[in-house]
């Protein structure tokens, strides 16, 4: 493919806006969204995400765009729309047929139709293909070819990036797969490795979260049985941990847009198939269930109606990312139980937390005290650097420092107040 030729981002989030500015380091880019404001916000060099740094964003050559008249008739697009679940943890594809409703409208004859989005085996061939032919009139695979490259974006992550990583391809054919890894293979140092099928592909990445979110599981589960018996489970993780093959997961909960969305995408594929994934949905049971859990141990060492400050809102420390955060489960279970919960969170925004999740965010920590409960819910680098006369500040005599994360271990509690953590 010639560096001449234009690819086209869909998408332009967490996933897209960063590989997009990569491909603009040796390709003509297009970036796609159909959010005006966030189109416009990116023109003034601003992502919210916090991915791309300002000066980067500035110097990309990457157009952008919310006006699929300026998509039309190239001749690689890349689709990086989220694959949520619905309320009921079915996958929505609703994004990605949008998607594919949009890319099919625009797409000449010899177009290459790339899926980054998380999504369980066949999706891309199966279900993509088609609503992309309906909506071009083209026939897929003769007319335009397919191909899926699946993301691997940690948010806040700033070795493992997108032009760094090892990218795995695979197209609808031999020539796709060839092109995707000349792609791929320009943007990232990291390698390409070619993958035998789309299906294997999707199913890899799907696998990847999953993996996570069992092996989190059971730390969490473990946490429970040693909370009953009075130890630590980050004292047992120190003693495991010096076993050379030891996995050292931590628990606490889990969150985001991956690794607490992505198990349902391939328990769907086993029920489609005839098999029920129990071990997959387990998982999902015990992680989903920790915020419940977490409020009501700390409640349990209260007094009714306490007044509670939640340290942290984001999915994980140090991003603005409040995408499916299981600390508001925390939060809801403890107003519950009667108690008055104040949110801090210097990452979040307060206009989306507000949005998303109904609360109001504290704009700063400056003369806030009194509080009966402090509860370390993300760990933030300015909450990991409390000392003792941080709390002493925040907390009344006596008052709990709940630690959910562990990053305050090391950490001299001034006498008066209490500790509990996992």
């Amino acid at each position: 493919m010639p560096h001449n030729t234009t690819i086209v981002v869909i998408g332009l989030g967490y996933v897209g806006l960063p590989l997009a500015v990569a491909l603009a380091r040796h390709f003509p880019t297009v970036g796609f969204d159909i959010s005006t404001e966030r189109v416009a916000e990116l023109r003034k060099g601003h992502d919210r995400t916090g991915e791309v740094d300002p000066p980067a964003l500035r110097a990309s050559t990457i157009k952008l765009t919310a006006d699929a008249k300026d998509i039309i008739g190239h001749k690689v697009y890349i689709v990086t729309v989220p694959t949520p679940v619905d309320l009921e943890n079915r996958p929505d594809l609703g994004p990605v047929l949008k998607a594919c409703a949009t890319v099919g409208q625009v797409m000449a004859k010899g177009a290459v139709v790339v899926f980054e989005s998380t999504v369980y085996p066949g999706v891309t061939e199966d279900i993509c293909g088609p609503e992309l032919a309906r909506h071009s009139g083209l026939v897929c695979g003769t007319d335009f070819f397919l191909g899926y490259s699946p993301e691997r974006i940690n948010p806040g992550d700033r070795e493992h990036t997108v032009d760094r990583i090892t990218k795995v391809v695979s197209g609808q054919d031999a020539a796709t797969t060839a092109l995707l890894a000349r792609v791929y293979g320009t943007v990232t140092t990291g390698g390409v490795f070619q993958a035998a099928s789309i299906k294997v592909a999707e199913a890899a990445k799907v696998i990847e979260n999953a993996q996570r979110d069992i092996n989190i599981a059971f730390i969490n589960e473990i946490t429970m049985i040693f909370q009953r018996i009075g130890i630590s489970t980050y004292d047992v993780l120190d003693a495991s941990a010096t076993k050379w093959n030891f996995l050292n997961f931590k628990p606490g909960l889990v969150g985001g847009h991956c690794i607490g969305v992505d198990p349902f995408y391939l328990a769907t594929c086993g029920l489609n198939n005839g098999h029920n994934p129990e071990i997959i949905l387990a998982g999902r049971r015990i992680n989903d269930g920790m915020g419940p859990w977490l409020a009501a141990r700390i409640a349990e060492q209260l007094e009714p109606r306490s007044r509670i400050l939640m340290l942290g809102l984001t999915f994980k420390e140090n991003v603005p990312d409040l995408r499916n955060s299981k600390v508001i489960d925390v939060i809801r279970s403890l107003e519950q139980r009667g108690h008055s919960v104040d949110i801090h969170d210097p990452f979040a925004d307060p206009v989306e937390a507000g949005e998303e999740y109904g609360v109001t965010l504290m704009s700063s920590l400056d003369g806030a005290g009194g509080y009966d409960c402090v509860v370390g819910a993300v760990p933030h680098t300015a909450y990991a650097s409390f000392a003792g006369e941080s709390f002493a500040a925040l907390l009344k005599p006596n008052g709990l420092i709940a630690d959910v994360k562990g990053m305050w271990r090391g950490v001299a509690i001034p006498d008066g107040f209490r500790l509990w953590r996992l």
